[in-house]
């Protein structure tokens, strides 16, 4: 049985109460750095670059860049000069906050038997925090990161975009090359957890002691409620079974197009010249070759035909072979990261467009020459699923 479990982890699979956790959190840090900067001047900094997380949109920017931009500079420090500092303060102070957070017996029984089950096991968190303060609290929960083979544990250096918004869950099946299995999430926070991943298409289980408790209509009809321990056998039901389709709503259409630049970002930011140009078969595409593949599919053909559409009425559009461009236009010479730079130019022009559409504007018609009609959204769609398959495409392709 495979499935892909996505997994929130304060207050599902460790008790952490933000409102406790936070202040303690901020307060401990400025103390650290109580040497470089006043205490009246680092909270309202640190606010302000947990805000520019929250906050960034940008497919060519991590959190940890976002984060950077607004807090060194709004105390006039350089990052080098504290990294030692910094460094110091994850491995000595940070670990004392175990005392405001409580560990879920369920939790443990949870991982182990996912585990067990050989099931694709993310850590969903809020990628707000640097990966060494998402390890202790793992460490704190009882499912140690050494412990368990997780496939990706959300943290600020390698994601792009944050809670509530669907292109976090987006951008970790894309990390993953959206895996040919069901994905489901299970979370405790309706807005951060359920809401998003339920507008992806994606099965949720609502982590609530709540008898009451109703999911939103939204919701995957093969969602559910109820404790953590009654999770199991509900992740259980859904394994091995064929996977299940996303959303075509644009809201998932338009968080997949955001997040497919964003992984892709981060799959290739420290991969080795050869990564990017080797050839996995004879005759199959390098990563080079299935990024500029992307970035004149977007340029040449996606973004000219969603501008005919909103321009024209039901204009007719015609089947292109953007195959034959890799050796037509000798990708396998071109430079891949200037490539990946030219596809976030113009996806990122794609978004901005398609983001300022009022509703009624998603339903506007065309005529396609091989599949006949179609609309703006069902081509937007055509868009995301095309995203997904190079996804998959390139992490296969890479060692």
């Amino acid at each position: 049985m495979k499935l892909t479990l996505l997994l929130d982890l304060d207050d599902t699979l460790l008790g952490n109460n933000m409102d406790t956790f936070l202040p303690a959190y901020f307060h401990a840090l400025s103390r650290q750095l109580g040497q470089f900067a006043a205490s009246d001047e680092m909270l309202p900094a640190l606010l302000a670059g947990t805000r520019a997380m929250v906050a960034n949109t940008s497919p060519a920017r991590t959190l940890e860049a976002a984060f950077d931009a607004a807090f060194y500079p709004g105390l006039g420090l350089d990052k080098a000069a504290l990294q030692e500092v910094i460094t110091r303060f994850y491995e000595e102070e940070f670990p004392k906050l175990r005392s405001v957070t409580q560990p879920i017996p369920a939790a443990v029984d949870l991982i182990r038997h996912a585990a067990d089950c050989g099931y694709d096991i993310v850590i969903a968190t809020n990628p707000l925090f640097p990966l060494r303060a998402v390890e202790h609290r793992l460490e704190w929960a009882g499912v140690p990161k050494e412990t368990y083979p997780y496939r990706l544990v959300g943290n600020y250096r390698q994601f792009h975009f944050s809670k509530p918004g669907p292109a976090y869950y987006a951008e970790i099946l894309g990390q993953l090359g959206w895996p040919n299995q069901p994905a489901v999430m299970i979370g405790n926070d309706l807005n951060d957890d359920i809401l998003p991943a339920s507008t992806l298409g994606l099965p949720v289980y609502w982590v609530t002691g709540d008898p009451d408790a109703s999911l939103p209509e939204s919701a995957h009809p093969r969602s559910s409620a109820g404790t953590l321990a009654k999770a199991v056998p509900w992740m259980d039901r859904l394994a091995g079974n064929r996977p299940l389709p996303l959303s075509d709503r644009p809201e998932a259409s338009l968080a997949i197009l955001r997040s497919t630049p964003a992984a892709i970002d981060s799959l290739m930011r420290s991969r080795s010249e050869s990564d990017w140009t080797a050839r996995p078969k004879p005759g199959e595409w390098s990563a080079t070759e299935i990024i500029c593949h992307l970035r004149d599919a977007d340029c040449d053909v996606n973004l000219p035909r969603l501008q005919r559409v909103l321009q024209e009425e039901n204009p007719l559009l015609s089947g292109i072979n953007t195959d034959a461009w890799a050796e037509e236009r000798q990708y396998a010479r071109q430079d891949g990261r200037q490539a990946l730079a030219e596809f976030i130019r113009v996806r990122v022009s794609m978004i901005r467009m398609l983001e300022a559409l009022p509703a009624e504007d998603w339903s506007r018609p065309a005529r396609h020459t091989i599949f006949g009609p179609t609309t703006l959204q069902e081509l937007v769609g055509f868009i995301a699923t095309h995203d997904r398959t190079h996804l998959q495409q390139l992490t296969a392709a890479l060692p």
